[in-house]
This record gives structure tokens, sequence and C-alpha cells, in this order.
């Protein structure tokens, strides 16, 4: 018996349904032959198995052997011959940015950067294209990949923007670099005052260097910047949700803008929505408009509805500006930047909290989780059921040992994204020194102490492929195998193909139907080329999605195999 699930809430544990639907229902398609993870039981062992399903029009209408389901076929059933293959419950990843995704393909696209070189030599080509005045747009660019890892400055830009107004943000969304117009434009000086719980960098000279650090600051330059149109919107969530349903996601918890949102509000109408989207609110905003937001789509429609009001304590560790309780390592003088006031933020909880609302607080470091944490237990205290409220701490990667059992006190899911461990592993002993990072991304603490995880990629922050996090979640290796990161926090596969199916659902109030193959539950379900249950974890690496399926169709083939 594997402790994940001893610990689980109660209201997690679902009885496994009946291989059968009691009454006869419409069969628009049966797939037999294969290796059907069902996800009943999952966690506990690897799981109940099945060699076919039928569907209905959106559910998973019955689950069985070939002989069985094969039984049900009535006039128009599709029919599907697996050859054998593995199908396991859709990912649902539990935090994305999709929006965000999209829109840096569309513009300069310095994701995997391999130094500043690089970096310098995708603006140029963009601004050798540019229209005259066009702001040069774009991010993914990280530091810590470089062989100097000196953060870029203005005057780096301004040698290739040919005098167009440049801004680029970091792979982690927190930190930016601004060129000298692009300062110029948005009116930040030398002498421009550092926002609440923001900065502009300086050097020894007081001169600006172009690094913008964390909200209020990011702000000042962002305001300025033309937004996309509507029609930039949705190519960008479009390519975004190609990314997500190759990849075996079908679902995802997203946060994007509630202009984004409405371009979803679209596609659904158009039958062009393929990924589940459960879209979050933004903490700051006053309650009534986040009640208005919350009103405005049902949230009986599982496609698509908004979620838990989302909210920033900090910043990043690759940016040092993740709030910490004492100073970074290999920057003695820098604890982070936190957003709040701890009575501010107790306030504004409390009173979000009153009015019915999930939130989810993004905090890394172990400040801001401290901070995260005392809100929590000041709403609790006004709240009888606090605990049912399945409130959640993103990210939660450097945690006091001792603040882990109040998660479990005070119901708090731990949503975490185990492929950042594949990046971060490489300076997280630079910044946290060698004692606090025995700590860190500590996944099995958090489920030996009962707490509920669930899994995400952060993406675009890291791919939005599910595969790099289900290795790092059994490994905690690097991908070529050679570095792991304090091995005891490792999970079972079958702890962490929960955390990213039934977990995820279970953070959104979903588990009633994501998340396994039952009758009654979402026809949401992966075909891959191999059983992650049983290749050695290297293998995990290669894993290549055949079939992504939501909602009972097909939204993804891969190439070369044999469609409907």
């Amino acid at each position: 018996m594997i402790r994940f699930i001893t610990h689980w809430p109660i209201c997690c544990l679902l009885t496994a349904a009946p291989l059968l639907a009691a009454t006869p229902q419409p069969v628009l398609a049966i797939y037999y032959h294969g290796n059907i993870l069902t996800g009943v039981g999952l966690g506990q062992t690897h799981g109940q198995r099945a060699t076919a399903i039928a569907v209905g029009g959106h559910e998973i209408v019955a689950v069985g052997n070939d002989a069985t389901i094969l039984r049900q076929k009535q006039p128009g059933t599709k029919v599907f011959d697996l050859k054998g293959a593995f199908v396991m419950p859709g990912i649902n990843d539990a935090h994305v940015h999709m929006a965000y995704a999209g829109q840096n393909k569309l513009a300069v696209d310095l994701t995997g950067s391999t130094s500043l070189a690089d970096m310098l030599s995708r603006v140029r080509a963009a601004a050798e294209h540019a229209l005259p005045g066009q702001w040069l747009l774009g991010g993914g660019w990280d530091h810590t990949l470089w062989t100097r890892q000196a953060l870029p400055t203005r005057q780096d830009l301004d040698t290739v923007s040919h005098g167009h107004p440049a801004f680029f943000v970091r792979v982690d969304g927190h930190i930016a670099v601004a060129n000298s117009a692009a300062l110029a434009l948005s009116g930040v000086t030398k002498q421009t005052p550092n926002p609440p719980g923001s900065q502009f960098d300086h050097d020894a000279h007081g001169e600006l260097t172009g690094i913008v650090r964390e909200g209020g600051a990011l702000d000042l330059i962002q305001q300025h910047v033309p937004p996309p149109t509507p029609e930039m919107r949705r190519q960008a969530i479009l390519l975004a949700l190609d990314d997500a349903a190759a990849q075996g996601v079908t679902s995802v918890q997203d946060n994007s803008s509630w202009d984004d949102f409405l371009v979803y509000q679209d596609l659904e109408r158009e039958g062009r929505l393929t990924v589940r989207v459960t879209e979050w609110l933004r903490f700051e905003d006053p309650v009534t408009l986040l009640e208005a937001h919350r009103a405005a789509h049902p949230a009986t429609d599982r496609m698509l509805h908004t979620g838990m009001l989302k909210g920033f304590m900090d910043g990043s560790l690759g940016s040092r500006t993740a709030s910490l309780l004492a100073p970074y390592a290999d920057d003695p003088g820098n604890s982070g930047l936190p957003r709040y006031q701890q009575a501010q933020l107790d306030a504004m909880t409390k009173e979000r909290v009153a009015a019915g609302f999930q939130i989810g607080f993004h905090a890394i470091g172990d400040r801001a989780v401290e901070m995260a944490l005392n809100a929590f237990a000041a709403a609790a205290k006004d709240t009888p059921d606090f605990s049912a409220k399945r409130e959640r701490i993103e990210h939660s990667q450097v945690v006091e040992p001792q603040d882990i059992p109040r998660y479990k006190a005070l119901g708090v899911v731990a949503s975490m994204q185990p492929s950042h461990l594949l990046t971060d592993m490489n300076w997280a002993q630079a910044r946290l020194g060698p004692q606090r990072e025995r700590h860190a991304y500590a996944w099995k603490a958090f489920l030996d102490a009962g707490v509920p995880l669930a899994f995400g990629t952060d993406y675009p922050v890291e791919p939005i492929n599910p595969f790099r996090g289900i290795y790092a979640g059994v490994t905690r290796s690097n991908e070529a195998g050679t570095r792991t990161y304090f091995p005891q926090d490792k999970l079972t596969i079958g702890q962490v193909l929960f955390a990213y199916t039934q977990g995820s659902a279970y953070a959104e109030f979903a588990e009633t139907y994501k998340g396994r193959l039952a009758p009654g539950y979402v026809a949401d379900f992966i075909v891959l080329d191999r059983d992650l249950t049983r290749v050695p974890a290297p293998e995990i690496l290669k894993t290549r999605v055949l079939r992504t399926v939501v909602d009972g169709r097909a939204v993804y083939q891969a190439p070369g195999t044999k469609g409907e």
C-alpha cells in the first residue's frame, strides 16, 4: 500500500465505478484491443486495467474487456483497433499560461537562446523586418542557460534594435529587459521610484540597466505596449491549443486575461475548443468585477468556465525575485521581492473567501509561502468549512519543513511543476545554499504529510510536454541522467500520474467527472506509444502521443498514424 492514497482527503477516494453502465446508452465509438489504464485505484497500485472502452456523446459509457464492450456496438458505432497501445486518462495541466505561450510564438521567440549573442541575433533579425515605430516584443530568454549567466542590458538591445522600442520578458515572466527607446517612451528614468514589490535595476553609476523586475515596474512599461489585436489573440490561443493537444493535454488550468477568455468562448461556440479550459481570474481585481466575470459563464460548462483567483506573492528563483526568509546564498544583500504586506493580504483574502472564491497564490520562496499560509489561516478563522475550499499554493518550491503540516491543516493543495527541477537543479544550490535546498521541490514530503498534489508544467516557462515532468517526478534526475537532486523526494509512477490527472482534477473541484476512464466520466483520453508504468524511466522522455481524444472526439492524430 502506497502512502500517497492513504493520506488523500476522503472526498477524493471515489468508489470504483461499475464496469458497465446500468442502462443502455448511445455508443458512438468503441476502442478495443488496448492496454488501458483506467485510473481507478491509481496511486494505491498502478491502477485497474481494461482492454476496451465505449464512448457516448461526451462521456465514457462502459469499460471492460473486448468481448463485453464489442457487444455494445450499435448501428453507426465507429470501432477502433488500438493494436495493443497504451491508453490513459488525458493529462490535466494544473498551471499554464496559454495566451502568453501563443503570443511568444507570434513575436520574437527567444526560447532556447544559447547565449546573449544568440538572443541578440534573433532580435536583430526581427528589427530588420519591423515596420517604422513598431515595438519589438517577445520572451523566453533564460540567462541561466548561458555560459556567463549575465543578464542582458538595454545597451545590448540598443545595438541590434535599430531604434525600435524593444521589450523582452524572461522565460519565467517575472523580469524583462527593455531597451533605451522603450524606457524613454514609458517615461522611466533613473529617478523613477520603484513601485511596491518591484524594481528597476541600476548599475554602479546609478544608470538604468534595462532590467525590470516584477509587477508594478513591468506594468509601467507594458501599459505603453500596443495590445494584441483580437485576431492576434485568437491566433496565439489556437497555436497554444494545438501544442497542448499534440502533447496529450486534455485539460488546462489557465492564467490568461479576460480578453483571452472571450476568445475561448468564441472558439467553443465554433466547435474549435480542443482542450478543456478552467480560466483563472485576477486576485487583485475588485470583488464586484470578479463576481461579474464568474457569472458571465456557467460553471456547469465542463469545456470552459472560470475558476480560482490567482494572486502573486513573489517572483522566481531564476530571477532572484522569489521572496525568501533569509538572503540568497549567491546574493547576500537580496531576499527577493514580496508583493504584499501581510495585513493587506489578509484583508483581501478574507473578503474574497467570504465571496465564495477559491484562491491560488503563486509562492516560490519560503517567505512567500509563509505569507500565503498566514493569509489562509486568517481567513479560516471566519470560515467554519475552510478546509473544504481547496485553497492552493502554486509552485511551493522552497518551503520550511514546519510549514508543510500547515498545508494539511488548512486543506491547501500544493500545485507544483516537476519539470521545473530539470532546469533549476543547475543553480538551485547557488541560490539557496546546501541546507535550504534540501527542502526544495519536496513532492514526497507533501504527500507523506497528507497534502494533495496537483501537477502541471507552467507552460511556457517549461514546455507543455508532460512527459518531462513525469520523468522528473520518478527520477529527480536531469534529462541526461547524470545528476540526481535529493532522491528522497522521488515519487512512484502511480503517484505522479495521479497528480497529473486526478490530483489536478481535485484541485479544480472536477474529480467527479475528470481524471478516470469510467462510466460517467468525460471521454478525455490519450493513446501513447509506450506504457509509462512499465518502461525504464529514461524511456518516458521519448514518449510519443498517437492520439488525443477530448469530449469524445479526436483532436490530435500523430503524423503517419491511421486516422478515423
